[in-house]
């Protein structure tokens, strides 16, 4: 019999095992000899007191944080979400760290592309205020939601004396969790500007290796210049693009425009269609005494100052194939036809990206207005067009997860939409983001939105109406999934031991249910699918078995009964179930304190062996 504690998955442990698994030869009852390790590794080791390196004060304590399970979970909030039974898409109220170490066992290495647009730290931004003790309890006082000092959300002002440390310290943890999530041929891509370009560029060097480094790409953000700039307009930020593994990964070609097509022409009604001519010369080369002379008699020489392209093999093969042109009239300098059908059927993207191809800073604000009646409830979103090309060149599957843990106004999932009405993909969303408070008298306030999460949420459900409304292909629009599943980020379920030496009546009292007070049995089942490495959007039946309800997920690969009095009829039930769903995995999960005795426990335990449950699939919460 298992027991399920209340951590998240343990990824020091993780690492340990994988380690473990490369170099047995390192490990002593469990523990790593890093004498015999760094003899294992040989030159690759660096011994030198002075190196190469990147530090601030905090880093360690950073890369702790990230490796801390966490003591929380995500409860479901089925009256704040869209087509809860049948939406595959996530939106995740809660501070993005605590919400990444969630998500390691459901979604590890499941994640295609990342999208984040982190604060900027330009002086005024939030920084996250991480507590290394307990950041569920941290995040409860920072949103309001306990009392208790530390309601206030800081901005990370420039007189700070550790401003770049704070946010580097905030970032690191999270893109260490971040880049777990990504699937072997995932890609990263994040926005950010010349304020932190550099220390960025330097952790994700750390954090994903500088060999999977793929590019830094300029968008140009501002279509006018700024006169009254200071020194110099600034008219762009970047997008940094990191792979998880470079070897894995390559950007999914862009779509050849009509204007590019429109240069192939077929004059000669070649059987292989539109073609366009390229020269027989180059610029450089090494052969200065080349000529060749066709089947038609006519003899080529390269121009002076110039080179032969081709070699006389190559000249040949197509002179005997029929694509050397001589001209209409045949009289023409010779050229090779390049047909359009021999092309590479896309664009590879360039590194500069300018705002007539996706978008600027005020195409991003009138996106926004589309969806809010002429209003702008948040005032630095990124353009739909943008975040729609970089959907589109990360993956060319058409059913993956994004993830957006910065999410702020939810362009992201409005991005992931738009592509799939486009193209009839079934692209799902996970967006991640902390109820920062609206700024009084802000535009957001003064509309009734209390959080950037509501202002995120409403968009999702307006944007997605809007798309499925002007998708001029019915069954793409009636494929189209614009809904998504909220949850929000608490403490764990489970009550923790705390006795009261005190008072034995209460202790024991308080002994008789171990979850906590105000949580529901759906809380307590999502919270087992997030430790049990389940996704978060898997189908949930209920059934019954007697007078309790057991929770049938993944086609009856797991069966959950958390009922109070969980009895031998009960186990019966739920054997029976399991015959009708003929899975060929089967878990089952009962609440610990739910049966009536240690007999009881045993006799089940006993009905279920008997049925075909393996001793570790016994699971208690």
């Amino acid at each position: 019999m298992k027991k399920l504690n209340g951590e998240s998955l343990n990824i020091t442990e993780e690492n340990l095992k994988a380690l473990e698994q490369l170099f047995p030869e390192a490990f002593e009852e469990g523990k790593i000899d890093f004498a015999v390790l760094k003899q294992l590794l040989g030159d690759f080791v660096d011994d030198e007191e002075e190196r190469y390196s990147f530090k601030w004060n905090g880093k360690g304590r950073a890369l702790r944080l990230s490796q801390t399970p966490s003591l929380g979970t995500l409860r479901p909030c089925k009256k704040e979400s869209k087509d809860w039974d049948t939406t595959e898409n996530l939106y995740i109220e809660g501070d993005n760290l605590e919400v990444l170490k969630l998500l390691q066992k459901s979604y590890y290495g499941k994640v295609k592309m990342i999208y984040i647009d982190p604060p900027y730290n330009t002086g005024g931004d939030f920084v996250y205020k991480d507590d290394f003790k307990d950041n569920v309890e941290n995040y409860k006082r920072v949103t309001g939601q306990v009392d208790g000092e530390g309601h206030k959300i800081d901005t990370n002002t420039e007189s700070n004396g550790r401003f770049h440390t704070d946010w580097l310290n905030m970032m690191y943890p999270r893109l260490k969790l971040a880049r777990n999530l990504l699937s072997e041929d995932g890609v990263i891509f994040i926005s950010i500007d010349d304020n932190e370009q550099g220390n960025l560029r330097h952790v994700c060097d750390e954090v994903f290796g500088q060999i999977n480094f793929i590019n830094n790409v300029i968008w140009q953000k501002k279509y006018s210049p700024q006169n009254d700039a200071q020194w110099f307009s600034d008219n762009h930020d970047f997008v940094l693009i990191y792979a998880k593994n470079k070897t894995n990964w390559h950007p999914h070609l862009l779509p050849r425009t009509e204007e590019m097509n429109a240069r192939y022409k077929n004059p000669d009604n070649d059987s292989k269609g539109p073609w366009k001519l390229i020269t027989l010369h180059a610029k450089s080369g090494n052969n200065t005494n080349f000529s060749y002379t066709f089947k038609n008699g006519v003899t080529w020489r390269p121009p002076s100052g110039t080179y032969p392209r081709f070699s006389v093999e190559t000249m040949k093969k197509y002179d005997e194939e029929g694509k050397i042109w001589f001209g209409a009239d045949g009289k023409s300098v010779p050229s090779v036809k390049n047909y359009l059908s021999d092309v590479k059927q896309g664009v590879t993207p360039l590194t500069i990206w300018t705002y007539e191809e996706v978008g600027h800073n005020q195409t991003a604000r009138e996106d926004v207005k589309k969806c809010f009646d002429g209003k702008n409830p948040f005032d630095t979103p990124k353009p739909v067009s943008l975040i729609r090309q970089i959907c589109y060149v990360a993956s060319s599957s058409k059913d993956c997860i994004i993830l957006d843990f910065f999410s702020g106004s939810s362009t992201t999932a409005h991005a992931v939409m738009q592509l799939n009405a486009e193209d009839g993909g079934n692209r799902k969303f996970i967006m991640v983001q902390l109820p920062e408070p609206t700024a009084d008298n802000s535009e957001a306030a003064k509309a009734g939105y209390k959080n950037i999460c509501e202002i995120g949420k409403e968009r999702i459900r307006r944007a997605g109406e809007k798309i499925k409304a002007e998708c001029e292909d019915k069954d793409k629009a009636q494929n189209l999934d614009i809904g998504f599943k909220v949850f929000k980020l608490d403490s764990s379920n489970l009550k923790k031991w705390n006795p009261h030496p005190e008072d034995l009546q209460l202790s024991l009292q308080e002994s008789v249910s171990n979850f906590l007070p105000g949580r529901s049995q759906l809380d307590v089942v999502y919270e087992i699918l997030l430790k049990m490495g389940l996704d978060l959007t898997s189908p949930i039946e209920e059934r019954k078995a007697g007078n309790e309800t057991v929770y049938i997920i993944a086609g009856g690969a797991l069966m959950i009964c958390l009922g109070e009095k969980i009895t031998l009829p009960v186990a019966e039930e739920i054997a029976k179930l399991h015959k009708e769903y003929d899975s060929e995995l089967w878990q089952v999960v009962f609440r610990d304190t739910g049966f009536a005795s240690d007999m009881d426990k045993t006799n089940i335990k006993e009905t279920l062996k008997t049925a075909g449950l393996d001793e570790d699939s016994f699971v208690c919460v």
